[in-house]
């Protein structure tokens, strides 16, 4: 049973690495998502103040319109972008529970292996306290004869 259980472990600890990596990759791909949006916000920004600079210095119609619509493209693109956060997010918090729950088992496989060990040893306690008193037994019982 002792080889089942430090099998059992093994591939409880490889269960748990697998899930650290993907609860790290999720939190790259989160991190990503973040910088994206960061980098699309702050090109609608620079957008807009080319736009304003334009503006001052004047714009027909047609460049006005073209300018407006580019922006309410950005704004589509972020909507969308931003419509995706909660999927990273939940991807996220599901590999954390899973990384959680993979670890668990880990450890319930090694305190049950300690308490095997404990067992053992209290077992093999019992057994030479045993035969001691045994012995002390003969031992007193041949004083007594002779």
């Amino acid at each position: 049973m002792e080889n089942a259980l430090e099998f059992l472990l093994e591939q409880s600890k490889e269960n748990e690495e697998k899930a650290v990596l993907a609860l790290n990759s999720a939190r790259q791909e989160l991190e990503g998502y973040y910088y994206q949006v960061k980098q699309i916000e702050q090109y609608r920004l620079d957008y807009c103040h080319q736009m304003i600079d334009r503006g001052k210095a004047g714009l027909t119609a047609s460049q006005y319109g073209h300018l407006n619509r580019f922006l309410t493209q950005l704004d589509e693109t972020l909507a969308k972008q931003r419509s995706a956060e909660q999927h990273f997010i939940d991807q996220v918090e599901n590999c954390r529970e899973h990384w959680l729950e993979m670890r668990k088992t880990r450890r319930s496989y090694e305190w049950l292996i300690e308490k095997k060990r404990t067992e053992r040893q209290n077992a093999e306690m019992k057994r030479e306290q045993k035969q001691l008193d045994e012995f002390t037994t003969i031992q007193y019982a041949r004083k007594a004869l002779f």
